[in-house]
């Protein structure tokens, strides 16, 4: 039960902090925020994290290492979800 909040709150400020690196903060509110961490968090798990090697923060492992490849991930979700809306990248 812990470990979901912890979840809750590391995502929703690895996507808020995702939002503002891809100027999308304005658009998007807390719990946009707190979607693109997570998922962001988990498609980076899932793709960066074995090559690379660590934990991740659906693990429980909130390294250095383990939420800037999250936080990596959510920027590139955003990417694509700004792709994907608009056409372009911003």
């Amino acid at each position: 039960m812990i470990n979901l909040l912890i979840l809750l709150v590391v995502g929703g400020v690895l996507g808020w902090l995702a939002s503002i690196v891809m100027r999308t903060d304005a658009q998007q509110g807390l719990f946009l925020n707190v979607v693109v961490g997570i998922v962001g968090a988990l498609l980076a798990g899932l793709l960066i994290t074995p090559l690379i090697g660590g934990g991740t923060i659906t693990d429980g492992s909130f390294s250095a290492t383990s939420l800037l490849i999250s936080f990596l991930g959510a920027v590139v979700l955003l990417a694509i979800v700004n792709m994907v809306r608009r056409g372009s990248m911003r």
